[in-house]
């Protein structure tokens, strides 16, 4: 997530004071753009996104940052939020009614273009790690259900042995892949070595001795599914713990 430019704007390759307060203002709202990993559709990934604008734009274009704060501020839906987890939302909301809202955007981008900063490149990447990562844990989400209930009954409602859920973890993970395009060939080595009849049941056939986490072959899928959880903004030990991340 870090601020990324296009280039150094000084020809010694050092940054120049427009970058470096650029550089500052994205860290200083860090936190807003990091609520992408709390998001569940891609409606309430927009809200962050244009929470992370405004943020960006009260610090970096305050001529076109007052009039939409005023609007803000005098909103009696944004006054009726304040203290509620609707709060933020509400807030973007709010600014997005405003009739100079896209002057502010357009302000902002114009400074992003000025230090070679490219804002709609940095949030596409979180956006579409975070899409990406909730359409394969809603995927995989009805096999962890039955393997977690499989556990479950296997160990009489005790803790299940540590092998037994790595055992299980790794179907899961498996199916997890089958949402992730990039892992297409990690995943058909995976399918050849546990003799898979069925690529999209894993189940079907399933023969646990094949299933060894220490074959060449698991790996690669395994660090990809991982690698796409932390795109998604969270990771795989989170996914199987809770329903949807």
């Amino acid at each position: 997530m870090s601020e990324q430019r296009k280039q150094p704007a000084t020809t010694d390759g050092k940054l120049s004071s427009d970058e470096i307060y650029f550089t500052n203002v994205f860290n200083v709202h860090r936190a807003v753009l990091a609520g992408f990993a709390r998001c569940s559709d891609l409606e309430e990934l927009r809200v962050v996104r244009d929470g992370f604008f405004l943020a960006m734009a009260s610090d970096l274009c305050p001529s076109e940052y007052g009039p939409v704060h005023r609007r803000i501020v005098q909103d009696p839906a944004v006054a009726d939020a304040a203290g509620t987890s609707d709060s933020f939302a509400t807030t973007v909301i709010s600014a997005r009614k405003s009739p100079v809202w896209t002057n502010l955007l357009d302000a902002l981008q114009a400074k992003a273009r000025e230090v070679g900063s490219d804002l709609d490149g940095i949030w596409l990447t979180l956006e579409t790690g975070r899409i990406e990562w909730l359409a394969a844990v809603s995927g995989a989400h009805k096999i962890k259900s039955m393997l977690k209930s499989g556990l479950e009954n296997q160990c009489g409602g005790g803790i299940p042995a540590e092998g037994d859920v790595s055992d299980a973890k790794m179907i899961w993970m498996y199916a997890l892949s089958l949402s992730l395009p990039g892992l297409k060939e990690e995943r058909e080595a995976w399918q050849k070595v546990v003799q898979m009849s069925d690529p999209n049941r894993p189940l079907v056939g399933y023969r646990a001795e094949l299933w060894d986490c220490r074959e060449d072959q698991w790996r690669p899928l395994d660090l990809g599914v991982q690698a796409a959880a932390e795109r998604g903004g969270s990771s795989v030990a989170e996914a199987w713990d809770v329903a949807l991340v």
